[in-house]
């Protein structure tokens, strides 16, 4: 079956810091005409910071859309034209004080694919050496380390509702298992 839906008309509904929102209208596979809400994301990069331990550095803040605090693996905002591992040190760097010897990319992963077309570009952090965190003047976040085991429950027990940290957290026991072939120790 062909599941190819051929853009007919794009809308620019709205401009944003972040995002910008677009109206499509689509011709389905089988002749007929909807409309898309698509939002337009410049892309991100996320760090799974990982120590000899085993340990994850995560970052708690608040998110305004959740109206609640979460706990997450350190990620950010592509800027335009950034190669992702750039933004993935960089935001290491602002978020948890912490610089890393190797960078090692792991996957990409789109956060929302319903009606988004963000894409996130996974990181391994490991060779850590903690210093100054230098976040952006409007980011309150605060750094805690957590066992993958601690993270897990946390998972299981809807403590940690982000997919990109659920998807790090798990790439992060396969390593730490062996069946991904990082060296973090």
């Amino acid at each position: 079956m062909n599941y190819y839906e051929k853009t007919v008309s794009e809308k620019e509904i709205y401009r944003g810091n972040i995002i910008d929102v677009d109206l499509l209208t689509v011709t389905l596979p089988d002749g007929r005409e909807a409309t898309r809400d698509i939002v337009r994301h410049p892309g991100a990069a996320a760090v799974i910071p990982l120590n000899e331990k085993g340990e994850i550095y995560m970052v708690r803040q608040f998110r305004k859309p959740l109206d609640a605090v979460s706990l997450e693996i350190p990620a950010g905002k592509l800027d335009a034209g950034e190669d992702p591992v750039i933004c993935a040190g960089r935001e290491l760097k602002e978020e948890t004080g912490l610089t890393a010897e190797k960078l090692t990319f792991l996957v990409s992963l789109h956060s929302t694919p319903g009606f988004s077309d963000e894409v996130i570009h996974l990181f391994a952090a490991t060779g850590l050496k903690e210093g100054d965190s230098c976040a952006d003047e409007d980011e309150f976040i605060t750094t805690e380390k957590y066992s993958v085991a601690e993270l897990i429950d946390m998972v299981l027990k809807g403590k940690i509702t982000d997919a990109k940290s659920m998807i790090g957290i798990l790439l992060a026991d396969r390593i730490i298992s062996g069946k991904i072939d990082i060296p973090y120790k």
